[in-house]
């Protein structure tokens, strides 16, 4: 990210790793940090399947995984890759022949678990379709599936565990010339994915998928993903994520972005800036919130709006964002455009009027964006 001099304070300074491509989207390097999720459909139903894919990369997903367990996902795989607009991973586990079948269906990278793919033999099956194919490799260590000499000399999983398992497979795919592989080492203790993910970053410079994994429903999830990778990504490790939840993909997306949105990581879409609302409020601020964030869904443009329901932090909340409304008396607001006071507005026309007012100021960002190309 470019540096902040004014506020150094907001600088995070990432790990330095070395690039590599899934399908058409870059990670690592100087590359943005990508935002994955995974779908939940029977693989072999490729309409519901294709039909997820396309509501996650709406979302904002530069990448989807999908889960090969059996020949028949396998075969369905190579119509969910033709139809899909972003690359997909293909999520294998224990079955190698599976990640020789994906890649041949056409998938941008290979999801393999060292704890439950097989002897190196097999993997190194795994390797050869991957580089037939142009297919990348991600190594999925996980603290529920390591090896057991692993376990047996560390008693239980823990970080050097976990680490020693990922450059044993970095070594395997090294050996035989594979560079072209991504690294994640995940646990549902948020303190265990945390010092796994410190340490695998200090031993290779590959790229880093992060992910707490198993983080549970749409609310604590949310939350347990957002102090581990939060954590980790402020420390400048990370090159592409995926939150983990029990909820719809497309949620695990929003969830990705508003992490990397409130580290200056990654920007897509409105930033509402809103109070939780009091006493002083002008007007109903939880339901005016809720009722933008779904109607300002379709913006896509990097944009701040906040939302303040009386005048003690409103007007400078407004001075820091590009469209802000601000409760006042009456049965009316202030409306702010680019920080400065500029017309009131009665509170039962505001929502109408903020959209109207965004669409325009994002309209204007386009152009100016396009016209700089």
């Amino acid at each position: 990210m470019s540096l902040n001099h004014v506020r150094p304070w907001r600088n995070i300074y990432r790990r330095k790793s070395r690039q590599i491509m899934v399908g058409s989207v870059p990670v690592g390097g100087d590359a943005p940090i990508a935002v994955q999720t995974m779908t939940n459909t029977l693989t072999t139903d490729v309409a519901a399947t294709v039909a997820q894919v396309q509501a996650a990369a709406e979302a904002g997903a530069d990448i989807v995984r999908v889960s090969v367990p059996d020949e028949a996902s396998s075969k369905a795989l190579k119509e969910i890759v033709r139809e899909s607009p972003v690359p997909i991973v293909a999520d294998i586990h224990f079955h190698y022949k599976r990640g020789i079948e994906a890649a041949e269906a056409g998938a941008a990278c290979l999801r393999i678990n060292p704890g439950n793919i097989g002897d190196e033999k097999r993997v190194q099956e795994v390797i050869k379709a991957a580089r037939d194919h142009d297919c990348s490799i991600r190594i999925g260590v996980n603290a529920g599936s390591l090896e057991k000499h692993l376990l047996e000399k560390y008693r239980e999983p823990c970080p050097d565990a976990m680490v020693e398992s990922g450059l044993e497979h970095i070594r395997i795919l090294q050996d035989n010339d594979f560079h072209n592989f991504k690294i994640s080492v995940k646990a549902s203790d948020v303190f265990l994915s945390a010092a796994a993910y410190q340490g695998i970053a200090e031993a290779t410079d590959a790229p880093i998928h992060l992910g707490i994994t198993e983080a549970g429903g749409l609310v604590s999830g949310t939350i347990k993903s957002a102090i581990g990778l939060g954590n980790l990504l402020w420390m400048g490790i990370g090159d592409t994520i995926r939150v983990s939840l029990s909820a719809d993909p497309v949620e695990e997306v929003k969830v990705g972005y508003e992490i990397l949105k409130s580290l200056g990581l990654r920007h897509r879409g409105v930033n509402i800036i809103s109070c939780p609302s009091c006493a002083r409020q002008g007007f109903d601020v939880i339901k005016t919130v809720e009722a933008l964030e779904q109607r300002l869904e379709h913006i896509k443009t990097p944009m701040s709006l906040s939302i303040i329901g009386c005048v003690v932090n409103g007007p400078g909340e407004a001075l820091m964002t590009d469209v802000g409304f601000t409760g006042g008396g009456a049965g009316s607001g202030m409306v702010y455009l680019a920080g400065k006071a500029s017309h009131k507005m009665s509170n039962d026309q505001m929502i109408d009027h903020i959209v109207e007012q965004v669409e325009k100021k994002a309209a204007e960002l386009d152009a100016a964006a396009e016209a700089a190309e």
